[in-house]
C-alpha cells in the first residue's frame, strides 16, 4: 500500500509500520493496528473480551476494550517512551477484534474465551487481551497453561481474587485465581501479587507485595522479589486497573484507595522485560466511571509498554533521551 494516510486499521496491507492518522479521526483499533484474523507472521494478537457479568460491585467494564482502543491513539504517533524505538517497525501486531460471546447463556462464556485463546495460541502468536472483568483471566490462563504448562502469574491488583465462594462451585472476578491455583494451572510458588490492599485469610501460596509495602520499599526491591520467584518460568501478567489508586484510575468497578501511582506501575512493568513473558491481560476499565479518559489512557499505556518489552526481546534497541 503506497498511501498509509487515514483509516489504517482497515486499509493497511501489513501489520508492520507506523500509520499517519488524525489523532482525533480515523477508524479505531488498538494502537491503529490492522484489524485481521490472519495471524501468519504476526507476533502479537490484541483482542477484546467485552464481558462483565462476573462483577461483584459496579458493572460497565464490558465497554473497556472499546475505551482502551480509543485511548491508545496518541501512543500510535511517536517512538515509544522511554524505550526510544519505533514499536511498529520492530513487532508485528494485529488487532484481532473482540471475542464474540453470548451473555444470555452464561454457561458458555468460559469455554468460549478459552477456545478463542487456544486458537490464537495455536498459531504461535502471543496474546494481549483487553477486558472485560477480571474473571476472563481464568479461561485465558487455562489456554496458556495448556500450551506452556503451569503459569507464573504476576498480578497487579487491589484484591487477591483468591476468596472462597463457599462450596467451590462458583467462579467470579474475586475467586478465579484461587480456583486456578487449586487446579494447578498457576504455580503460586513462583507467582507474585502486587498492589493489594484488601484482606483474605490465606495467601494461597502467592508472594504478596501490598501497596503500602511497595510505597515504603520501592520499585527495585519489588522487582528483585518478583524476578527471583519467577526465574525462567512462563510468565503471564494480569493487570487489574484497580491496582492503581483511584486518583489515577477512577474508572473501575471496585476502587480501593491507597494504591499504586501510575508511575509506580509503569516502572514495575518496564522492569520485567527479561522474564519469559507469554501473555497479558488488562482488565476492569469501566468507562462510565472514568474521568477525562485517565483510566483508559493508563490501561492503554500498560498494554503498549508490554508490547515494547516483547519488541525488546526481538532485538529492538532505541536511543532514549534524558536521564532515565
Amino acid at each position: 500500500m503506497t498511501d498509509k494516510k487515514g483509516d489504517f486499521a482497515f486499509r493497511s496491507d501489513t501489520t508492520m509500520g507506523m500509520t499517519h492518522e488524525m489523532t482525533y479521526g480515523g477508524a479505531l483499533s488498538f494502537l491503529r493496528r490492522k484489524y485481521t484474523r490472519d495471524l501468519n507472521g504476526v507476533d502479537v494478537a490484541v483482542s477484546g473480551i467485552p464481558y462483565d457479568c462476573a462483577v461483584t460491585y459496579r458493572s460497565g467494564c464490558r465497554l473497556g476494550p472499546r475505551a482502551i482502543r480509543q485511548a491508545s491513539v496518541q501512543l500510535a504517533e511517536l517512538d515509544a517512551f522511554p524505550f526510544g524505538f519505533n514499536l511498529y517497525e520492530n513487532l508485528s501486531i494485529a488487532d484481532w477484534g473482540d471475542c464474540h460471546l453470548d451473555p444470555h447463556h452464561p454457561d458458555t462464556i468460559a469455554q468460549t474465551i478459552q477456545d478463542h485463546a487456544a486458537a490464537i495460541l495455536a498459531t504461535d502468536t502471543k496474546m494481549l487481551t483487553l477486558g472485560g472483568d477480571h474473571f476472563i483471566a481464568y479461561p485465558l490462563i487455562k489456554a496458556h497453561a495448556e500450551k506452556h504448562g503451569p503459569i507464573t502469574l504476576i498480578q497487579f491488583d487491589a484484591h487477591c481474587d483468591t476468596w472462597d465462594d463457599g462450596d467451590g462451585s462458583g467462579i467470579d472476578h474475586g475467586t478465579m485465581f484461587g480456583r486456578a491455583a487449586a487446579e494447578g494451572i498457576i504455580d503460586t510458588s513462583k507467582s507474585t501479587q502486587i498492589g493489594l490492599r484488601t484482606y483474605n485469610d490465606t495467601d494461597a501460596g502467592f508472594e504478596i507485595l501490598t501497596a503500602p509495602w511497595v510505597h515504603r520499599n520501592g520499585i527495585d526491591a519489588a522487582l528483585k522479589i518478583i524476578k527471583e520467584r519467577a526465574g525462567d518460568s512462563p510468565v503471564y501478567i494480569s493487570w487489574d486497573v484497580d491496582g492503581f489508586d483511584p486518583a489515577f484510575a477512577p474508572g473501575t468497578g471496585t476502587p480501593v484507595v491507597g494504591g499504586l501511582a501510575t508511575w509506580q506501575g509503569l516502572e514495575l512493568l518496564r522492569g520485567l522485560g527479561d522474564l519469559n513473558l507469554v501473555g497479558m491481560d488488562v482488565v476492569e476499565v469501566s468507562p462510565a466511571y472514568d474521568v477525562s479518559e485517565i483510566t483508559a489512557i493508563a490501561a492503554a499505556t500498560v498494554a503498549h509498554d508490554f508490547l515494547c518489552l516483547l519488541a525488546q526481546k526481538k532485538g529492538a534497541k532505541g536511543k532514549p533521551i534524558g536521564r532515565l
